[in-house]
């Protein structure tokens, strides 16, 4: 059993975590939750320990890994405050706000022999497990291009923002899911070419970008999003040279955790038919097929599951170091490009 405790009792805790992680009852004890706010408008859940005093979490001998949920700028200073304490550690993302940040905590962990992870659970999605299926099934001959949407139709953020900050940045929050995936996927790019937009202007935060990765051969990875788009894009569309995989929707899980439609349904997170994607493809005798592709089932439990075997039993970490390094390198750099 891995006991482990939270920093932060929000929004990402309560939808993105507690779900998943309570989900795994042979494998998971959720003992506290720490929050520096002694009220919360989320219901407690009966037989945890709330607190107002970290203290509670880092004095403990019981619990083994501290999970921070808390916004991006704090990541840093908690997850290192924890290792000292001598706590494996998850991170919501974006893990740090630099690389340097990444590698000092990698660094530390690896001297007290401790895990330290970023939360990936994205890689759980069921819209990009289902385009790795067909990716994988050589359907669609050799990749040409890859295009990953991430779109929102939420004009009142940017518009109500008067201030950029790093950590805040549409660029931080959205480009570390779909980054994360790319790099799990197909590795590191052999180039790059960035473009991070204000649409708004200067002094607004950032909404908007569109990140190109370019493979061996022909094959460039396009991830876009934006905060103006009254009618999202495709989730993914996958070009190849004997056809096209196009997956319109996302994942299901978010929109049904913020219905409050919880993992203990059977069909929480599951595609109705109407949500499959379309492959399109010639065979090998020159015969046009257009069909439905069954979704993936997508599931963040997946990740915790991953984080158990790594700590209880020794198996390798469900995201690799040196993929989050790249990750924050490559955001790094792409929002040098913003004007404060």
């Amino acid at each position: 059993m891995l006991t482990i405790a939270y920093i932060g009792n929000g929004k990402s805790t309560n939808r993105y975590h507690l779900p998943f992680s309570l989900k795994l009852k042979d494998k998971i004890k959720v003992k506290t939750i720490f929050s520096r706010r002694p009220d919360s408008s989320w219901s407690k859940i009966e037989g945890i320990h709330y607190t107002n005093d970290i203290n509670d979490i880092y004095s403990d001998p019981e619990i083994q890994l501290v999970v921070v949920s808390t916004p991006g700028n704090t990541h840093y200073k908690l997850a290192k405050d924890t290792l000292l304490h001598n706590k494996n550690v998850l991170v919501e993302k974006p893990f740090t706000e630099t690389s340097a940040e990444a590698k000092e905590l990698f660094s530390l962990a690896k001297e007290k022999s401790l895990f330290v992870q970023c939360y990936q659970n994205r890689r759980y999605d069921s819209d990009f497990l289902t385009t790795q299926k067909v990716i994988n099934s050589g359907v669609l001959g050799d990749l040409l291009e890859v295009e990953m949407h991430f779109d929102y139709y939420r004009p009142q953020i940017p518009e109500s923002s008067r201030e950029f900050s790093v950590g805040s940045s549409y660029l931080y929050g959205h480009a570390c899911h779909t980054l994360d995936q790319v790099i799990s996927f197909f590795g590191k790019p052999e180039n790059t070419h960035y473009e991070v937009r204000q649409l708004l202007g200067k002094g607004h935060m950032n909404d908007y970008f569109d990140l190109d990765l370019f493979y061996d051969g022909p094959l460039k990875v396009s991830i876009k999003s934006s905060y103006f788009r009254l009618k999202a894009r495709p989730s993914f569309v996958v070009y190849g040279k004997k056809g096209v995989f196009i997956k319109q929707e996302k994942d299901r899980q978010e929109t049904d955790l913020k219905h409050f439609y919880m993992p203990n349904h059977a069909d929480f997170g599951l595609d109705r038919p109407e949500d499959y994607g379309t492959l399109t493809y010639l065979d090998d005798k020159g015969q046009y097929h257009e069909e439905k592709v069954v979704s993936e089932i997508g599931d963040y439990s997946r990740m915790y599951a991953g984080i158990y075997d790594a700590i209880v039993n020794h198996k390798e970490k469900p995201v690799k170091d040196e993929e989050t390094i790249l990750q924050l390198e490559m955001l790094e750099t792409a929002i040098k490009q913003i004007k404060e």
